[in-house]
């Protein structure tokens, strides 16, 4: 993770939600990431679910939430690149489509992914022949992730095909996607049975953006998400759970992400800048956070920090 030498704050990244119109209304040329989704793997209401949690969002269709997913978008360019492939990719690249398409076409400049869990590639289906039929669209991926695709059905298909082309990743290693936007992987820890788990650092001309979706108690990585916090712009971080005892009859220590109450109080003794850079995100479907006017929500907001918006965008 390289420091940033020269960061400008220059309003608070709740001023810059995205209104749902296309991306060359935008005043500004900067590139931008803006969230399709912000909810763990199964989406918001999950598949299943009858308890009240997810009641008043099968009865009201506005309420529902996307899985977490950012895209990159570069206005001068008309270059797009998605940060996972979850199951709502169709509706997703819809509403990127709506915001962010010069051409009106559907094209990705690239996926890049995180790790192999469903909710982080499994829309990769809709690449091939059944649906889109893409040609050579590029992934991006750490090497356990590319040798999980390659030797796995169906995403070996998309290999042979040619409807994706690998790209590889390396922990650290920095790869421009055009001469404005350069993206970094980074380890963390997590459980990676099928691929390791990593985040990304966004760099622009200006600004740096960080995601990590998901991640193991922030005690479990060498290291201090205070600093990467400081040395960032804007931090999508990890808000699956809000707090313990959130999923009656398991036991939440062998799903050990960090609660969102966790990180609100190893966040106090950050200063009011920092802690103002800090957005949740990847919440679970039982999470009170994905409710606004929760009061999940407000102590979130009391602490100095966000819960992420689907739609809103940073510039960067």
């Amino acid at each position: 993770m390289r420091e940033i030498l020269q960061r400008v704050w220059v309003i608070c990244v709740s001023c810059l939600v995205c209104s749902p119109i296309a991306a060359d209304e935008r005043e500004a040329n900067e590139p931008y990431v803006t969230v399709l989704g912000v909810a763990q793997d199964a989406g918001f209401p999950q598949a299943g679910c009858h308890k009240k949690c997810c009641q008043a969002a099968w009865n009201d269709y506005k309420l529902r939430r996307y899985v977490a997913c950012l895209a990159i978008v570069d206005p001068q360019t008309g270059q797009r690149w998605l940060i996972d492939c979850t199951p709502d990719f169709r509706e997703q690249l819809r509403l990127l489509d709506q915001r962010a398409s010069k051409n009106k076409s559907s094209n990705l400049d690239g996926i890049l992914l995180t790790h192999a869990h469903i909710g982080h590639y499994a829309g990769l289906i809709h690449l091939g022949r059944e649906v889109m039929g893409a040609n050579g669209v590029p992934v991006y991926a750490m090497p356990r992730m590319r040798r999980f695709l390659e030797d796995n059905a169906p995403w070996e298909q998309l290999i042979k095909l040619n409807q994706i082309t690998i790209r590889k990743l390396a922990a650290g290693l920095p790869v421009k996607l055009n001469r404005r936007i350069e993206v970094t992987p980074f380890l963390v820890p997590h459980r990676d049975e099928y691929s390791e788990t990593v985040g990304f650092s966004i760099q622009g001309p200006s600004r740096t953006v960080i995601y990590i979706p998901d991640i193991d108690k922030w005690e479990r990585w060498e290291i201090k998400i205070e600093d990467i916090v400081a040395d960032a712009d804007i931090a999508y971080l990890d808000g699956t759970f809000f707090a313990n005892g959130e999923l009656p009859g398991r036991d939440m220590s062998r799903i050990p992400h960090p609660f969102v109450v966790e990180s609100l109080s190893r966040f106090r003794k950050l200063s009011a800048k920092d802690r103002n850079k800090v957005r949740f995100i990847h919440a679970n479907h039982t999470n009170p956070i994905l409710n606004p006017s929760s009061a999940a929500s407000r102590i979130v907001k009391a602490a100095g920090h966000h819960v992420a918006e689907q739609g809103e965008c940073f510039s960067f």
